[in-house]
C-alpha cells in the first residue's frame, strides 16, 4: 500500500484556500481517522466514504486509513471535502492511478449510495483552484453550471464516484444513476418595476436618481403610505448593468449562502432583511462557519431597511464600519473571515410610532418624548453616514386615481445614470474608485478640486455654526459633484451645492 495525494479546497469567507488530501495505509487494524483540523460535519466524512466506495463499487482495504487535510493549521469544515478524501482513499487503494488525481481538485459531498450531491461556495473554490494554476477540477453536476462561469480551468461535472474514478481511469462500472439536481433560482424581485409607476414624488425621484449616479446612501422618511417601499426596490433597475467581474463577486457570494447558481445575473442585487434582524443576519457570522449577512449579499447592490427604527440599535451601529470601509471581517475564536461589501444603504423610516406626525389632516397619538425616543434610535454617526436625506409626503388622491405615469422611464434614468457615472470615472480615472460616493473627503476638500470659495460659502457657514459635521461636509461636496454630472457640467456651482445642502439636510444654508 502507499499514500496517494489529491487537493480540495477550504474556504475562509470569499477566499479559497488549497488544501493537499493525503491518505495513507498502514496496519492491518481496520480505522479511518482524519487529521488536519477538520470540523464536526467534516469528521463525519468518514462513514460517507466508507459507504459511498462500497456501493460505488471501489472495495477499498479495510486496513488503518489516516486522511490528511493540509496545511493542519487551516481550519476546515463542511462535507465538501467528500469527494476529495474518497478519491484519495481509491488511489490510495491502489484503485484509482495516483499520478491521474495529484493535480487534480476535487470537490463535492458523498451520498451513501455514491452519488455526488451539491455544495455551497462551488465558484469561489473553483476561481481559487484556477488562480492556484490547476488544470481541472471535479464537481458535482448539480454544481457544474455554476463551476462553469471559472475560466482558464477544465471543469468535469459527475454524478456520482464511480464516475469520477472512471474519468481518473479506474476500471470500475458506472451505474446508471439519476444526478442529484438543484431546483432554478427564482428571481426575488418581479419583473416590471419601473419609475414610470411613481407619481406625484418627483423630488424623490430626482433624488433616486442622484443616489443612484454618485453611489449614495439615502434615507427617506414619511408616513405609512407615502411611497418609500415603492422608491427603494425601484433604484437596482436604474443602476448600470454589472460587469462580468461584479456579477462574478455577486455569483460567488451567493454560492457562498446556498442559492443555486446557473449563470451570471447582471442586474444589482437587492437584499431586505425584515426588522427583526439580528446584527450577525446584517454583518454575518456563526460560531464554526461563517455565513455571509445580509450587507455581503448585497455587494454591488442595494440594501434596503425598511422600518429602519425598528431594528436593534446594535445591528444598525453595525453597519457603520462597512459603510465606510466596503468590507466586513467576521472575527472568531478559530478563524477570521472577510467578505466585500460596498453596497448602497436605503433606509426608510415613518415620522413617529404612529406614522402621523406631521401629516396634514391626519391625528398624532404620539407624546413629543415617543417621537424623540423613536427618532434617537439611528445614533448620529450612523445618520452621520447617509448622503441623502429626504421627507417624502403622501400623494394627493387626485393625483393617485387619474392614471398618469411619469414620463422619466428606469430606462431613461439609467442612461442618464450610466453618462454621470462616465464622467466621474473619467475623473477619478487614477484613483481606486470610480463613483463620488466613494471618493475620500480630503479629495474634494483641498486641491484641484476644491471648489472657489464664493461656491463653498453657504456651506462653509454650515460647517462654522455647527449645521453639518466634516463628515457631513464631505457627503454634501459628494452630492454637489454627482449633480454636476448628471447636469453636464465639469465644475459644481452655487445651484448644485445648494441642491446638495437640500439633500443632505432638508434645508438651504
Amino acid at each position: 500500500m502507499s499514500t496517494a495525494r489529491t487537493w480540495a479546497v477550504a474556504l475562509t469567507g470569499v477566499d479559497g484556500h488549497m488544501v493537499e488530501v493525503e491518505a495513507d495505509f498502514s496496519t492491518q487494524t481496520p480505522e479511518f481517522k482524519i487529521i488536519g483540523l477538520p470540523d464536526k460535519a467534516l469528521g463525519e466524512a468518514v462513514q460517507r466514504v466508507w459507504n459511498a466506495c462500497s456501493n460505488a463499487g471501489l472495495e477499498v482495504p479495510r486496513r488503518r486509513l489516516t486522511v490528511n487535510l493540509s496545511p493542519a493549521s487551516l481550519p476546515k469544515h463542511g462535507s465538501g471535502f467528500d469527494l476529495g478524501i474518497a478519491v484519495a482513499t481509491a488511489a490510495a487503494g491502489g484503485i484509482i492511478p495516483a499520478e491521474t488525481v495529484r493535480s487534480a481538485v476535487h470537490v463535492g459531498e458523498l451520498g451513501l449510495d455514491g452519488r455526488l450531491r451539491p455544495v455551497p461556495g462551488v465558484l469561489p473554490a473553483v476561481y481559487a483552484a484556477a488562480r492556484a494554476g490547476f488544470p481541472r477540477v471535479i464537481v458535482p453536476y448539480a454544481n457544474a453550471a455554476e463551476a462553469a462561469l471559472v475560466t482558464g480551468i477544465e471543469v468535469r461535472a459527475a454524478a456520482s464516484l464511480a464516475e469520477v474514478a472512471a474519468l481518473h481511469g479506474a476500471d470500475v462500472e458506472v451505474p446508471d444513476v439519476e444526478p442529484v439536481r438543484i431546483a432554478a433560482p427564482e428571481r426575488a424581485e418581479p419583473d416590471g418595476l419601473d419609475l414610470a409607476d411613481v407619481i406625484g414624488q418627483e423630488e424623490a425621484v430626482d433624488a433616486l436618481v442622484v443616489a443612484a449616479a454618485g453611489g449614495h446612501h439615502m434615507m427617506l422618511c414619511g408616513p405609512p403610505g407615502a411611497g418609500k417601499t415603492m422608491l427603494a426596490r425601484r433604484l437596482p433597475g436604474i443602476l448600470p448593468l454589472l460587469d462580468d467581474r461584479e456579477a462574478l463577486e455577486v455569483a460567488a457570494i451567493r454560492s457562498l449562502a446556498g442559492e443555486p447558481i446557473i449563470g451570471l445575473d447582471p442586474v444589482a442585487p437587492f437584499v431586505a432583511p425584515h426588522h427583526s434582524a439580528s446584527s450577525a443576519a446584517l454583518v454575518g457570522g456563526g460560531t464554526r462557519v461563517a455565513r455571509p449577512g445580509a450587507i455581503v449579499r448585497a455587494h454591488r447592490g442595494v440594501l434596503f431597511l425598511d422600518e429602519t427604527p425598528e431594528f436593534q440599535r446594535v445591528a444598525l451601529d453595525a453597519l457603520r464600519q462597512p459603510l465606510e470601509s466596503g468590507r466586513i471581517e467576521v472575527h472568531r475564536a478559530g478563524f477570521t473571515a472577510s467578505y466585500p461589501a460596498r453596497f448602497q444603504l436605503i433606509l426608510a423610516m415613518n415620522p413617529c410610532p404612529c406614522g402621523n406626525h406631521g401629516v396634514r389632516g391626519a391625528e398624532c397619538t404620539c407624546p413629543p418624548m415617543a417621537i424623540r425616543r423613536y427618532a434617537s434610535r439611528l445614533s448620529g454617526p450612523l445618520r452621520d453616514r447617509i448622503d441623502i436625506d429626504l421627507r417624502v409626503a403622501r400623494v394627493a388622491a387626485s393625483r393617485a386615481t387619474s392614471g398618469e405615469r411619469s414620463t422619466l422611464t428606469s430606462a431613461i434614468a439609467r442612461e442618464r445614470v450610466v453618462a454621470a457615472r462616465a464622467a466621474a470615472a473619467e475623473r477619478w480615472r487614477s484613483a481606486p474608485w470610480r463613483v463620488n460616493g466613494d471618493a475620500p473627503g480630503e479629495r474634494l476638500r483641498i486641491g484641484a478640486l476644491r471648489l472657489p470659495p464664493q461656491v463653498r460659502a453657504p456651506l462653509d457657514r454650515a460647517l462654522e455654526r455647527g449645521a453639518v459635521t466634516l463628515r457631513a461636509y464631505d457627503r454634501v461636496l459628494r452630492i454637489a459633484w454627482t449633480l454636476a454630472d448628471l447636469a453636464g457640467v465639469s465644475v459644481p456651482g452655487a445651484d448644485e451645492l445648494g441642491r446638495a445642502l437640500f439633500l443632505k439636510r432638508g434645508l438651504l444654508a
